[in-house]
């Protein structure tokens, strides 16, 4: 992005206030790629330190996967802090009208958003040694300080992920094609629907894909996301292209993590493995992605708020059948021995050190949450839902310029 095409020239031609704003805007303009990079330095932190926990087990706090994620999170935030403290005191005036104010302070929204995140996580990670010196080992994944880490590791990249938005707006390019800006906004965007997916880590394993707690946990988030860069829009195929961020993101741990060698240093060893675990394979949410894009494509001249309702129907159903679908056989495929390879890392690749390979090749849970048409019209509903709110957030993703 060019930096000076926001720019309103002074009346009278004041060369050194135009400078200043200049200097400004260039400021915001270059710390927001690097803010977003820390919010993905996050993400690959906490899959490899999954990793670590489902190899190696419960280990000191200042293994590499936690240093990653506290040095994204600590790097993201000093800058933003830079962005509030310039805007706040040095270049307040050039800065007003893209920030917010809060207390007295300005920054843009998207830079409060990352600082909270960052506090949060650096207030978590104190409080997790302690947790885990008192209690032991991690019961589930989301413990009290896990829960408090994982509200500030969102934060800190939905907080990069305004900040990508509101520069891309601020080019011109809203809805459309042209302007700069818009893979940053999509990287960013892919970067955040690859941490959330690790919130449904234990509902989302391939031997759990034929269960009515998968249908409707992915109902819930999934489609939110993919209608809101659907109508979102910062480039062409935004869904599609984001779901393909999330699937690289999460394939390029799944690829790498298994070339070093470890192995468990906590007992009892139910599967003694010899290499870091990879998490499993990515859900092929680029199918349904496709199919969203299509629709938002279909109806891009009907913005009347009577159109909402068939648009919103239509996401839903297409977004239901087809992740279902195709999530159905690849499960099967996953959980099969001819997954069992380097690039698909099936059939129990995934495994950690306390799980039992017998189980590798079955599909979980099928008795008591079986995939009922009762389950798939609730998922529907809930699938329903999360698109209404991804529509709202992508219209205020449009807007947004602070």
């Amino acid at each position: 992005m060019n930096a000076t095409s926001t720019l309103t020239l002074p009346a009278d031609g004041d060369a050194r206030g135009t400078g200043s704003t200049v200097s400004a805007h260039a400021l915001l303009e270059r710390l927001t790629p690097l803010i977003v990079i820390g919010g993905a330095c996050i993400t690959f932190g906490i899959l490899w330190d999954i990793s670590w926990h489902a190899t190696i087990g419960r280990d000191t706090f200042w293994t590499p996967a936690h240093m990653l994620i506290y040095i994204g999170g600590a790097v993201s935030g000093l800058l933003a802090g830079v962005l509030a403290f310039a805007a706040t005191f040095l270049q307040k005036d050039a800065l007003k009208g893209v920030t917010v104010g809060l207390l007295g302070a300005r920054a843009p929204l998207g830079a409060w958003v990352t600082i909270w995140g960052a506090l949060a996580m650096l207030t978590s990670g104190p409080l997790d040694d302690w947790w885990h010196n008192t209690y032991g080992l991690d019961v589930k994944i989301l413990s009290p300080p896990h829960a408090l880490l994982a509200m500030g590791m969102y934060g800190v990249v939905t907080g990069a992920h305004l900040l990508a938005s509101a520069r891309r707006n601020r080019a011109g390019g809203v809805g459309g094609i042209a302007g700069g800006g818009g893979g940053l906004v999509v990287f960013s965007n892919g970067v955040q629907l690859a941490l959330s997916s690790i919130l449904l880590t234990e509902l989302s394993w391939p031997n759990l894909q034929h269960t009515s707690t998968f249908a409707m946990a992915s109902a819930a988030m999934y489609p939110g996301f993919l209608v809101a860069a659907a109508c979102h829009r910062p480039v062409s195929w935004a869904a599609t292209r984001m779901a393909l961020v999330y699937v690289l993101v999460q394939g390029v741990m799944v690829w790498i993590l298994p070339l070093w060698a470890a192995e468990p240093k906590l007992a009892p060893i139910y599967n003694p493995v010899t290499h870091m675990a990879p998490p499993a394979f990515p859900l092929l949410l680029f199918v349904p992605a496709l199919a969203l894009d299509g629709v938002f494509l279909l109806f891009r001249r009907r913005q009347h708020w009577g159109w909402q309702v068939p648009r919103l129907v239509l996401s839903a159903s297409l977004f239901l059948v087809l992740f279902l679908s195709v999530q159905w056989h690849f499960s099967a495929f996953l959980i099969s021995p001819a997954a069992d390879n380097w690039f698909f890392a099936g059939h129990g690749r995934f495994f950690g050190y306390m799980s039992d390979m017998e189980f590798a090749g079955r599909f979980w849970r099928l008795q008591d949450r079986p995939l009922t048409g009762a389950a798939i019209g609730w998922a529907w509903l809930i699938a329903l839902v999360s698109a209404s709110v991804g529509l709202g957030v992508g219209e205020f993703l449009k807007r947004i310029r602070r």
